[in-house]
């Protein structure tokens, strides 16, 4: 029975240290970004006052939209990518710990399945850059 418990522990131990870790690498890279992207808008505020009036006299309003369209169309796909990513990560995720609790050798095999789970959100990613491809 002790043997058990020290499994459960060692197994609760390593869920709370990769959920800090993920918790961290994600805070981390929208730290990232929001520095290079205010360190950017700054640089560039002052610059691009006659180059945003030249850009949009250069489109007509129907291309406007189509341009529109088009970003939402790539915010979109990339946020249901996400989040259907998030969804079989979670369901793949407790049922590969749980066989892993089990059989500490199905590890690489349950690795590999959590890895096609994350895949869809790659997918959703392409699709984003092919659809930005073409606007």
């Amino acid at each position: 029975m002790s043997e058990q418990l020290e499994r459960r522990r060692k197994m609760k131990r390593w869920i709370t240290l990769s959920a800090t870790a993920i918790f961290s690498t994600v805070f981390i890279v929208l730290l990232i970004t929001l520095i290079s992207t205010a360190v950017h808008v700054h640089g560039q505020q002052a610059a691009d006052t006659h180059a945003v009036q030249a850009v949009t006299e250069s489109y007509s309003p129907e291309k406007a939209k189509i341009i529109m369209w088009g970003f939402a169309a790539a915010a979109f796909s990339t946020a249901i990518g996400s989040i259907g990513a998030g969804v079989a990560v979670a369901y793949v995720g407790s049922a590969a710990l749980g066989a892993i609790g089990e059989k500490p050798e199905l590890a690489a095999r349950a690795l590999i399945y959590v890895g096609l789970a994350e895949g869809i959100a790659i997918y959703g990613l392409i699709i984003s850059i092919m659809i930005l491809g073409k606007i």
